[in-house]
């Protein structure tokens, strides 16, 4: 009986029209000493099930998002002629770094309620339970948080930076910068139609340190009180190389 349910539920399960296939230039991304950024090429195609609806054009948006983690956002407002921290709203959750490529103006691919359900744009990617009672204005905090980080280039929104072909192939670049974060960056490419998400893809790419940084980073975990010593050791070598070249400088 359970399988003739299974079998009639398959069947009436309507087939998807357009789903994605997806490559990516490269699915690791090594942290090295001398890392200074890299770029990851995605292209893509639209496999269907049927002729290409011609209603509404198709449009591709294509996310990658670092690790999430907890973090503190704070306000400095002047007080007696000094800068000091007045307010702060501990935000539950931020990715590391969160890119968004799309094939159209933001406001063309994607509509506030799929938006809400798949959590797609940049504020929606950010969780602060509990913000209100915090702060009187929680969105004030998290848009300072986007600003910044936006700045910084871990927060990037490249509207039209998708090329689409014939409503059929895709490509795009997105940068990622030095100060990457460690871990798996979640990457997803969805399908629009008149803004609502008909198909989502999604892959992840590895981000992990190599060589000496691996090392270091093992250390520093493992065996933190050798990592402070040999810190220190660095430190000391390195002030008194320093010392020994000015005073040859001056002698000679």
């Amino acid at each position: 009986m359970r399988w003739l349910l299974l079998i009639l539920t398959l069947l009436a399960a309507p087939l998807r029209a357009e789903e994605v296939v997806l490559g990516l230039s490269q699915d690791q991304v090594s942290i090295s000493t001398n890392f200074d950024g890299s770029e990851i090429i995605l292209y893509g195609a639209i496999k269907r099930e049927a002729p290409i609806p011609q209603e509404d054009p198709l449009q591709v948006v294509v996310t990658i998002s670092g690790p999430q983690a907890p973090i503190t956002v704070r306000r400095k407002d002047r007080v007696l002629g000094i800068w000091v921290n007045t307010e702060a709203m501990d935000v539950s959750a931020a990715p590391s770094f969160y890119a968004i490529a799309t094939s159209a103006p933001w406001g063309e691919v994607l509509n506030e309620a799929d938006d809400l359900r798949h959590n797609v744009s940049i504020p929606r990617r950010i969780r602060s339970v509990g913000a209100w009672s915090q702060v009187a204005n929680p969105q004030n905090f998290i848009d300072a948080l986007v600003r910044i980080r936006m700045d910084n280039g871990l927060y990037v929104l490249a509207e039209s930076a998708v090329d689409l072909r014939e409503s059929t192939l895709f490509n795009t670049a997105i940068q990622m910068p030095a100060n990457l974060t460690e871990g798996e960056y979640a990457t997803r490419v969805f399908l629009t139609r008149g803004g609502k998400v008909v198909s989502k893809y999604e892959t992840s790419i590895e981000v992990r340190k190599v060589g000496l940084e691996r090392w270091l980073y093992n250390l520093s975990r493992q065996q933190p009180l050798l990592y402070g010593l040999l810190s220190l050791t660095i430190a000391i070598a390195a002030g008194w190389g320093a010392s020994a070249a000015f005073r040859l400088m001056r002698s000679g």
